[in-house]
């Protein structure tokens, strides 16, 4: 990879203000760093947890 690093072809910024690497520089940079880029090359999707809820014990005063 080119020791150039260039806005709109290696990255850009979302609405947000967020700097978004492009799937040309995840592909020139040569590996996945597995933390679910937005435009992974390498088919990386990030699992997320699974949602805790929480519950409530019901007291049973009828005992």
């Amino acid at each position: 990879m080119a020791n150039t690093f260039k806005e709109g072809i290696h990255y850009y910024f979302d609405k947000n203000g967020l700097m978004v690497m492009t799937e040309q520089y995840l592909s020139e940079r040569g590996y996945c760093c597995k933390n679910g880029c937005k435009h992974c090359p390498y088919g990386y999707v990030k699992k997320k947890p699974f949602p805790i809820f929480k519950t409530e014990k019901k007291i049973n005063k009828n005992t």
